[in-house]
């Protein structure tokens, strides 16, 4: 009996697991500390009203035999499936429910979409990025090429076309970097994927912070994309469902390759793997889509953007170079005086009890960069930024 070798190949942890490990650690060793945490991406704020009526609904609806459900539709309730497509309907995106598959989040589907493609695929992933991105495909053993983002280009790669890839990850807004890409960069995406019989898999999970109307907040605004592009998105982040769990991934029609239906592929592995979302969860998660419910969303993202504008008026006014934090509730800051990203983590948790996300975990392009979250209470948010700036101007 043999393991899966490829596992050798990757970091010891994962990124986040780390830092959680560095956090207790520092608790252990200075109990009573107030330690605010601007480092994982989980949300604070409480589910939507309308959401957690939908709950609660679907909870007594399960207490009668005449309403009752057991084993739902592996690709998602209808009732869902069509709330997603009136959203994208919004957008001037037209779906058809079939082309919609319900699932527990955007990491799951991310790392599980690798089943449908052949293993000896070129990957070409942008760096820094998502871990999850580059850790799935480790684990396969698939060969992976990097495009560079960096300062000078905004943290948003465009292709070279001198560069052959068959599948190609983009994340926008990014996660850490917080960089959107306009409409013209990805009609350059979705040119390179067409010309080189390529598949997009784009992540949209932070779709719903844009404040800039001028972008787009998904591939298939691209005309094009239908036939090269698979998309990913959460409510996670953009209603707070981080631990209720609900997403959903959109592989058109009419995306073919090698002969085959790539939504019809990914159907029979989610009817082998996936026994689908809970049927509670949907009922929370259609209630997002609705009027109220989109109004209640908006809210809350408002306060997480409004964090994000505490942070980075804290950051300019220190001479920080950062950016991110106004279409994303990420700030990706340069370290002071060139520090390590990891010796930035030490200090700012040993010296101002915050707690962020080293920019090297997210790839090598990330050293020297450290991300902040917006996802924090007000209160903790402001505290944190004066800790900032009083961390920066007496210590470094």
């Amino acid at each position: 009996m043999n393991t899966n070798n490829h596992y050798d190949n990757l970091q010891d942890s994962y990124l986040f697991a780390r830092v959680g490990q560095k956090v207790k650690e520092y608790k252990a060793q200075n109990p009573g500390a107030q330690v605010i945490s601007l480092g994982i991406g989980d949300v604070t704020q409480p589910l939507a009203p309308a959401v957690i009526d939908a709950l609660h609904s679907a909870v007594s609806e399960m207490g009668y035999a005449e309403s009752f459900r057991g084993y739902g539709e592996y690709q998602g309730c209808d009732f869902l499936q069509e709330a997603i497509c009136g959203y994208y309907a919004s957008k001037n995106v037209m779906l058809q429910p079939d082309e919609v598959f319900i699932s527990d989040g955007a990491k799951s589907d991310l790392g599980n979409i690798l089943d449908i493609f052949a293993s000896d695929n070129t990957v070409w992933i942008p760096d820094p990025v998502y871990p999850v991105y580059v850790d799935t495909n480790i684990m396969a053993g698939r060969p992976i090429l990097f495009m560079d983002g960096n300062a000078g280009n905004g943290f948003l790669p465009l292709p070279d076309n001198s560069t052959h890839a068959d599948i190609i990850y983009l994340c926008s807004p990014n996660n850490p970097t917080g960089a959107a890409y306009t409409s013209e960069q990805l009609r350059q995406w979705v040119d390179y994927a067409q010309r080189h019989d390529a598949v997009i898999l784009f992540d949209s999970a932070y779709e719903a912070f844009v404040q800039d109307d001028s972008l787009p907040t998904s591939i298939f605004q691209i005309d094009g994309a239908r036939e090269c592009a698979i998309e990913f998105c959460s409510l996670s982040k953009t209603a707070g469902f981080t631990g209720t769990r609900c997403g959903y991934t959109v592989i058109p029609r009419a995306l073919v390759r090698g002969g085959k239906s790539l939504n019809k592929l990914w159907l029979r592995r989610q009817t082998t793997k996936f026994n689908g979302v809970p049927y509670i969860i949907q009922r929370g998660a259609a209630a997002v889509f609705t009027p109220e419910g989109q109004q209640q969303v908006r809210t809350q993202i408002a306060y997480y953007m409004q964090n994000a504008k505490t942070l980075s008026d804290t950051l300019a006014a220190l001479g920080i170079w950062y950016t991110g934090g106004l279409n994303s509730p990420y700030i990706w800051l340069k370290c002071p005086n060139d520090m390590p990203s990891w010796d930035f983590f030490d200090a700012l948790l040993n010296q101002a009890s915050i707690v962020g996300t080293p920019g090297e975990g997210f790839g090598k392009n990330g050293a020297g960069y450290f991300r902040l979250t917006a996802f924090g209470s007000r209160e903790n948010t402001l505290t944190a930024a004066e800790r900032l700036r009083t961390f920066i101007k007496n210590t470094l």
